[in-house]
């Protein structure tokens, strides 16, 4: 299983896809499939039977993952997409940060 730099929460852009160019924040990961669900990207509709948490049944709308390779985070000082690097602190942790302007993620 691949540790994924994109946390929940992040915001990121898509760099190839349909979506391509699309922004949106991280609303959950999947680290085993390495797949990132990002609101308003890869929507998909589902068609669902009746049932009792949902009576009506009908059409869902909702959000299908997307692959962690597609997306980069974006670079909160100059708004474009970067990768991501990690820097020591001086107490000996480590913060992720973007290579384009070293600016600090949370």
């Amino acid at each position: 299983m691949k540790k994924l730099q994109i946390k929940t929460g992040d915001t990121v852009v898509v760099i190839s896809g349909k979506d391509k160019g699309k922004q949106g924040k991280v609303t959950a990961t999947e680290p085993k499939k390495e797949r990132v669900f990002v609101e308003g990207v890869n929507v998909v509709k589902r068609h669902t039977k009746p049932s009792q948490a949902n009576p009506q049944g009908g059409i869902i709308t909702k959000e299908a993952g997307i692959h962690v390779s597609n997306v980069m985070i974006l670079d909160p000082e100059t708004k474009t997409a970067s990768r991501i690097k990690k820097v020591k602190q001086a107490d000996g942790s480590y913060v992720r940060a973007t290579v384009k302007s070293g600016a600090e993620l949370k």
